[in-house]
């Protein structure tokens, strides 16, 4: 089993920074793509950003272009999602997710290993 452990949420204000790390356990990290979905009250869940396995490819919703930026350490098992210039419509629970494969696919379909998520709440 795989198991995902999201860390680094809280509350900041507008334009602030906040660092969400994905510490992963269970099967060879370095093996699968990872990505970053995020979830408001009364909202779909949405594509943040993706990375490959071996983080030469990366995608990014249009709404964090820019602004995110994704990156993993498989030596340490972990992904990364730094987060600069947030914006109130930022507040969502942050979840990662381990795809199926190797890429940086951005649909969650693809992914079959989810963590609890991190909640992230920005005030204006």
């Amino acid at each position: 089993q795989v198991q995902l452990l999201e860390s680094g949420g809280g509350l900041v204000q507008a334009g602030g920074s906040l660092r969400l790390s994905c510490a992963a356990s269970g099967r060879i990290f370095s093996n699968y793509g990872m990505g970053w979905f995020r979830q408001a009250p009364g909202k779909e869940r949405e594509f943040v950003s993706g990375i490959r396995w071996s983080g030469a490819r990366t995608r990014y919703a249009d709404f964090v272009k820019g602004r995110f930026t994704i990156s993993r350490d498989n030596a340490k098992n972990t992904v990364y999602l730094q987060m600069n210039s947030l914006k109130p419509e930022d507040t969502a629970v942050y979840y990662c997710a381990q795809s199926r494969g190797m890429g940086a696919t951005s649909s969650s379909d693809e992914y079959d290993y989810w963590g609890q998520g991190t909640q992230v709440t920005v005030s204006s």
